[in-house]
């Protein structure tokens, strides 16, 4: 059965109701913590959309500037056009002008495109950490920029996963998928529900950065003589 093409929707006031889940939804109601295979999360910028959809998460619809529609976001609607899932509809984009959506959204858009998108279901702890070898633990970061900087360092360090205490910030907020340029979606991850000590029992040794006297430097002959890989399973 042949798609039906997107509906282009243009917005004349940040206060139309058809994409309010672009700017009035809280963080907690985009989550939908009482369903969360409800939940949504937003996406900034065509390429850190682009590395969303190459790796299968869903898309809902589409804010962007006119000027993008047939520019830097033409690719990216046809390929939502194609993952869209809703079959009694078209995949819905909506434009508007810079002042609009900037009144919308509370800030200018710097590359002008914003994409909705469903929430993945997340690995299991012991599935996650069975195929890793190195993971990284993230215990009560709450600034979102800090969280985008430590999921781009994972993916240039090849971490394998990601594990958050739920005293973290949300990977999928906002400004933390802008800042790790797309890494949330590259790194596995998942929330951390149990004491991080007992990690060990999954064969792993942790180890913490610190700046303190105490230290023990990266070339240390004691870190380098500790097994580079475990076994547990």
């Amino acid at each position: 059965k042949t798609k039906k093409p997107m509906t282009l929707t243009e917005i004349q006031s940040a206060t139309a109701p058809e994409v309010a889940l672009f700017s009035t939804l809280t963080e907690a109601q985009l989550r939908n913590r009482l369903e969360p295979e409800k939940g949504i999360f937003i996406a900034e910028s065509p390429k850190v959309i682009q590395v969303a959809l190459d790796k299968g998460y869903e898309p809902i619809a589409l804010l962007c500037e006119k000027k993008h529609i047939t520019g830097d976001a033409a690719s990216i609607i046809a390929q939502c056009e194609r993952m869209y899932k809703r079959s009694d509809s078209s995949f819905p984009v909506y434009t508007g002008s810079r002042e609009v959506l900037s009144e919308l959204t509370g800030y200018t858009l710097t590359r002008g495109v914003l994409c909705a998108m469903r929430r993945p279901s997340l690995p299991a702890i012991e599935t996650l950490c069975k195929q890793a070898r190195r993971i990284v633990v993230i215990d009560g970061v709450v600034d979102t920029t800090n969280i985008g900087a430590i999921f781009r360092s994972a993916a240039a360090l090849g971490i394998d996963a990601v594990l958050l205490t739920r005293s973290s910030c949300d990977p999928l907020n906002r400004r933390a998928v802008r800042v790790s340029m797309g890494s949330v979606f590259l790194v596995p991850w998942t929330w951390l529900d149990e004491p991080i000590p007992t990690l060990h029992r999954y064969g792993y040794k942790t180890a913490a950065m610190a700046l303190t006297d105490q230290s023990v430097s990266l070339d240390d002959a004691q870190l380098a003589r500790e097994p580079r890989c475990h076994q547990w399973w």
